[in-house]
């Protein structure tokens, strides 16, 4: 079981304000969590081959095709402020 003072300590690493409760309740959780991970440890798994994800994953992206540029009419078609074939945006540096 994690002590109540690594939870705080751990907690004032990353910044983050618990209440005495919260310690208590999470040193708990935590000692669970590390039990947990004990037992999967004494998993044999020399027979599974690694995977990256738990379900087969395809590539559901469009193929990258080439394509000619955009015109500067369609382009500027949705421009708030345009000038002739420019975009008008607010002066900046003075």
């Amino acid at each position: 079981m994690i002590d109540k003072e690594t939870v705080e300590y751990v907690a004032n690493l990353a910044r983050i304000e618990l209440k005495k409760e919260e310690a208590n309740m999470l040193s708990g959780q935590l000692g669970d969590i590390l039990g947990f991970i004990d037992k999967l440890k004494e998993v044999n798994v020399d027979k599974v081959l690694p995977a990256s994800h738990a379900i087969t994953v395809s590539n559901v992206l469009r193929g990258d095709s080439p394509k000619g540029p955009l015109s500067a009419h369609s382009v500027l078609s949705n421009a708030p402020l345009k000038r002739e074939k420019f975009f008008l945006v607010p002066k900046i540096i003075e």
